[in-house]
């Protein structure tokens, strides 16, 4: 199950620069999370200021 981003992310780029396989990157509204290159890690989701990542 990947990790997703709500709209609540404020666009801060902290979990893209935690991510171990590049799997983030700016959307058009917030950062995306490519669900086929997530590895499931949580890095992210740990690293978020806002708490906007969670499991799918």
């Amino acid at each position: 199950m990947a990790y997703v981003i709500s709209d609540d992310c404020v666009s801060c780029g902290t979990c893209e620069g935690e991510c171990p396989v590049g799997a983030i990157s700016q959307g058009e509204e917030h950062y995306e999370i490519n669900a086929d290159e997530c590895i499931e890690c949580g890095t992210c989701a740990a690293a978020c200021p806002t708490e906007a990542i969670s499991a799918e």
